[in-house]
């Protein structure tokens, strides 16, 4: 029982980190617009480009959305950036894609 209380814990703690608080600003509608064009030109799949824009809108913040949307364009994030996109990826696929 303590093991699931303690998983349960760190889990809440680790999310907050990714996800937008109020001193960040979200992203726009139109990096959100953006960002689905660039994902149906990578995959043509709308119900996964809907869901990962969706997502995207709570896990990240405005800076963060260029940097998602640059790399999804063939570009690379930062060095110091790189943890937090693997996060948002891994986050958003869990969202997005539950099986995969």
């Amino acid at each position: 029982m303590r093991k699931l209380a303690l998983t349960a814990v760190l889990g809440v703690l680790t999310v907050p980190a990714l996800a937008v608080t109020p001193t960040m600003a979200s992203p726009t509608a139109e990096q959100k617009a953006e960002f689905y064009a660039v994902c149906m030109g990578i995959s043509q799949d709308q119900t996964l480009c809907s869901c990962k824009a969706d997502a995207a809108m709570t896990l990240i913040d405005e800076r963060f959305m260029n940097v998602v949307i640059v790399s999804m364009k063939g570009g690379s994030p930062a060095a110091a950036d790189y943890p937090r996109y693997n996060a948002y990826v891994a986050q958003s696929n869990r969202v997005c894609k539950p099986n995969y």
